[in-house]
């Protein structure tokens, strides 16, 4: 059937209120029967379940047209991102005219992408969605200047790079991502770790034990991955006072020197006979090979070693002291409401608010990696203190007020037995009479609980 506009469907359904019949189904079987004509003169006729769908969908939505999905143009279980970096990496040893099949079957057999991760077709409708092997007109043929900052962290190049597959705490054999951060004066790898996942949590590890190491750049350059281009990282940047710079749509050549020191990873050091028993073992490896050849290696265009060129710079550098004012500087945030009762919830859990925030919105700070970290509140700028767990039984406090004489408080038999009462017949220390106002028998311990009179 032709599409028909929406003026057509709202003369259809506004014809269902004037038909005869006693029941709305008779009424829109009665409109059914009848033609309508279109804007150009054209006769439509429609089927009562068309009718029906669009009157449903009218009193739902408040307009007749379809409702598509909303994660349509969307890909679930992997980025666009990694399909570009494993096609980069499997298309340098085809020959041109490659099929996209050929390019796919290749990036299964290095390791770049599984099978569940991404289907046959998908892989083809990513490729030719983004244009991964055509040229960018926009990047080839731009004018590039060669540049370097003139001191030691000034700038930051960071990105990411698929690794070998490595045993994970089960035995299963997982691929390793490795996050690193680059100096750009100097070409010092200021960090680098492998992780399993390619997340926000991975990425600040990373970035926190860089800053704790190098110190703090004046900006930091990356790509637009969903890591490095969501508001984790921005937080980040915003209060260490860093500034957030982003590549070009797929422009890898614009981060070169990250991509360059990638190359001599893969080179150097994946090439090797690697223990690849866990993350932990791998990871040392690395650290290893960057602190005794490569940061020891006299760099070609530096003309002297990495580690050699950052020294030069090295009272300029702004160091972060380890502590907890800030680690709070890589916690994740939060907005929530405070109750009446000067409470929140969070994850589950109620917690108090270190002042009297009552009914006013807090941004709370908490460490995604720790789950015994402290929640830190801030309202706006000003640090108010760490957030408490609530007991409700402990706010629950006694009145500290003297009792008045003769007052009557009830206890249980066991605390009533060893109760010895002062009256001014009995002496200090003796046991209450059997005339005094306490009498307890033996048999009498599981009872119920007793009055007394105090004195």
């Amino acid at each position: 059937m032709q599409k028909v506009s929406e003026y057509l469907k709202l003369r259809v359904l506004a014809a269902i209120d004037l038909a005869e019949g006693r029941s709305i189904r008779a009424r829109i079987r009665a409109v059914a029967a009848r033609g309508f004509a279109d804007e150009q003169g054209r006769e439509h006729h429609f089927t009562w379940r068309t009718i029906e769908t669009w009157r449903v969908r009218y009193h739902k939505h408040g307009f007749t047209a379809c409702i598509g999905r909303s994660d349509k143009g969307k890909f679930r279980k992997i980025e666009p991102e990694v399909v570009q970096e494993a096609v980069d990496q499997a298309r340098a040893g085809l020959r041109p005219g490659f099929r996209l099949s050929l390019l796919y079957r290749t990036c299964i057999e290095q390791g770049l992408l599984r099978r569940e991760q991404v289907a046959p077709n998908t892989f083809r409708r990513i490729v030719r969605r983004f244009e991964m092997i055509k040229p960018d007109a926009e990047t080839t043929s731009k004018e590039r200047l060669c540049f370097a900052k003139r001191f030691a962290n000034q700038m930051w190049q960071a990105d990411t790079l698929v690794g070998p597959f490595v045993s994970d705490a089960k035995g299963q054999p997982r691929q390793a991502r490795l996050i690193a951060f680059l100096d750009d004066a100097s070409r010092v790898c200021c960090h680098g770790e492998f992780f399993f996942e390619e997340n926000h949590a991975s990425l600040k590890s990373a970035l926190r034990a860089a800053l704790y190491k190098r110190g703090v750049p004046q900006s930091l350059y990356v790509d637009n991955g969903s890591i490095y281009a969501g508001k984790d990282l921005t937080v980040v940047c915003a209060r260490l006072g860093c500034l957030l710079g982003h590549t070009p749509v797929r422009d890898g050549a614009a981060k070169g020197k990250v991509e360059r020191f990638f190359r001599t990873v893969r080179e150097q050091f994946l090439a090797r006979q690697l223990d690849l028993a866990n993350l932990e073992t791998l990871n040392r490896q690395f650290a290893r090979w960057v602190e005794d050849e490569y940061h020891d290696t006299v760099h070609s265009t530096l003309g002297m070693k990495p580690v050699d060129r950052f020294a030069l710079d090295l009272s300029r550098v702004k160091f972060l002291a380890p502590g907890q004012a800030n680690d709070e500087l890589f916690y994740s945030e939060a907005e929530r409401t405070v109750k009446a009762d000067n409470t929140f919830s969070f994850a589950g859990r109620r917690y108090e608010a270190p002042r009297d925030v009552r009914s006013r919105v807090v941004l709370v700070r908490h460490d995604p990696l720790e789950a015994d970290a402290p929640l830190i509140v801030y309202l706006g700028a000003d640090r108010l203190g760490e957030a408490r767990p609530l007991f409700p039984i402990d706010n629950d406090r006694a009145s500290t007020k003297p009792r008045p004489v003769g007052c009557v408080r009830t206890v249980g038999a066991e605390e009533a037995l060893g109760l010895r009462l002062q009256t001014p017949d009995t002496p200090s220390g003796a046991p209450a009479a059997a005339g005094s106002p306490v009498s307890v028998q033996p048999e009498t311990r599981h009872a119920n609980p007793e009055t007394i009179a105090l004195p």
